[in-house]
């Protein structure tokens, strides 16, 4: 993975905040009506600034607030911010340390340096100190992230931040402190890697791109390799589903596997499987035409895949994972499936296409019978596949259904932990009648609940394991002028694979 930004631990400058000699130094208060045992070196130093800025309640100290210092005197820092870290006494929830740390980083990008310090004083969360270092870790490298690939010389956008040497008052081992740091860093670096691919545009980004992108990715490591499946070779597996969603397009299906043997060899892999769509124009049920353009992230859940099994091997996890990815391009065409087909699926069942562009669910459909033969611990597939989760959910949570109550639980904690959060929906029997069919075995729509008919559709092609759907059509990307993928859901992903090593 490409290596953005230079993190480091420097434990000694916390104690002597006048010393750090930095472009910027980023520095926590307490709510307080004087000046904290950390701040009064500083203060002292610079004739009584801080104290001021107390006592006229410019300096209060609630969390996330911020205050730049433009000059002061007696530090060796060139510019000095001050971020409010609540009360002393109370124990910060995760929303809350989350809000801090993200004033601390937008703090640390925007003052427009390439050299940071972050010098954190005793941190009273819920989580604990190497959870609040990963999770620094990962924000700075999240936010460093710029989109350059098909930009012009002129019009890149250019990151002056380069270096963040950062400390945190703390009784936990530095070699601990570290390796939250690197932890991190590279989920935060994970989820880049599938920003990268999921920015590009349809024209670059085809099957083909994405699977020499995976080749290339295994060949950066040694714990990884690749396989591509062509349509030829599909076609003698029986993958007829997937195979009818990119019928209508000039470029070539692919169906993709990556594996991570970081395990002991026999062991049961954990198996992701991401949705690849390159771009959806809808097929011949074809999508009005505004925002169209954003279809070309219908391929997130692919991305995301990519870019997990890049953390999984970057932090050599004691796990074996393989990465499925059924990748094809959605086209209206002389070739194109009609509503009212009927394709057979690799696992045998008919599927009547009522609508073409409900087309996630029918390559992942044949991927999810694919990886029964890897005989694994655990399946997640991961698609940007309904809008409709975006209705429930709206663009903060993604949704997520399971087989396994043990399985939705363990993701739901892996959320919560990497602040990447996803919410159970059922998938009940009384909704698997609404996809009955006349004249196949399932419909591939039907009912009012898009988002758990959806899911149940794909439960009929998981009955042999244990398998949990996070669909992610609101979480994978930003709307508006942040408009970009998202980068969701590799700390999730990368979370639960950690929390199984």
């Amino acid at each position: 993975m490409k290596k953005r930004l230079a993190l480091s631990l420097n434990q000694d400058q916390s104690k002597s905040l006048e010393k750090i000699k930095t472009m910027a130094l980023i520095t926590g208060f307490y709510e307080a009506k004087s000046v904290s045992e950390e701040l009064k070196k500083l203060d002292s130093l610079s004739n009584g600034v801080l104290k001021k800025l107390i006592s006229r309640e410019e300096l209060q100290g609630k969390v996330g607030q911020n205050l730049y210092i433009a000059s002061l005197e007696g530090s060796k820092a060139e510019r000095v911010y001050v971020i409010g870290c609540g009360k002393k006494s109370s124990t910060l929830s995760k929303d809350q340390t989350i809000k801090m740390l993200s004033s601390v980083v937008r703090v640390a990008i925007s003052s427009g340096v390439s050299d940071v310090a972050i010098a954190l004083p005793s941190l009273k969360t819920k989580d604990g100190d190497e959870w609040v270092l990963s999770q620094l870790s990962r924000m700075l490298e999240h936010q460093v992230y710029t989109y350059d690939a098909k930009l012009n010389k002129k019009n890149k956008k250019v990151n002056k931040l380069k270096k963040v040497v950062i400390s945190l008052s703390s009784t936990v081992s530095d070699a601990k402190l570290k390796k939250a740091i690197k932890v991190g860093q590279a989920i935060g670096q994970g989820s880049n890697e599938a920003k990268d691919l999921a920015n590009l545009p349809g024209n670059v980004c085809t099957p083909t791109y994405i699977a020499n992108a995976s080749k290339t990715a295994a060949r950066n490591y040694d714990s990884l390799s690749c396989k591509v499946l062509g349509e030829k070779e599909m076609k003698k597996l029986g993958m007829d589903c997937l195979l009818s969603v990119g019928a209508g397009s000039a470029q070539e299906s692919k169906l993709i596997t990556i594996e991570y043997k970081g395990g002991k060899k026999g062991d049961q892999p954990y198996v992701l499987v991401g949705k690849g769509i390159t771009f959806d124009t809808g097929g011949i049920s074809l999508k009005p035409g505004g925002a169209m353009d954003e279809m070309k992230f219908d391929m997130c859940g692919a991305a995301s895949v990519v870019g997990t099994l890049q953390v999984a091997a970057e932090l050599k996890l004691p796990i074996n994972v393989v990465g499925i990815i059924a990748s094809a391009e959605n086209m209206p065409g002389s070739k194109a499936t009609k509503p009212g087909d009927v394709v057979k699926t690799m696992s045998g069942l008919t599927v009547e296409i009522l609508n073409t562009d409900a087309e996630g669910r029918l390559v992942l459909a044949d991927a999810l019978t694919y990886a029964k033969r890897f005989k694994p611990k655990t399946v997640v597939d991961i698609a940007t596949l309904t809008g409709a989760v975006i209705m429930a959910l709206g663009y903060s949570t993604s949704g997520l259904m399971s087989n396994d109550d043990n399985l939705a639980k363990a993701l739901i904690s892996a959320g919560e932990n990497s602040t990447d959060r996803a919410w159970q929906l059922p998938i009940w029997d009384i909704y698997q009648k609404d996809l009955d069919s006349n004249f196949a075995d399932i419909a591939n729509i039907g009912g009012r609940a898009g988002t758990i008919t959806a899911a149940c559709f794909l439960s009929r092609f998981t009955k042999d394991y244990k398998w949990a759907h996070l669909d992610v059509a609101g979480t994978a990307q930003y709307k508006g002028a942040a408009k970009g993928g998202s980068g969701r859901p590799v700390p999730l992903l990368s979370q639960y694979l950690i929390d199984n090593s």
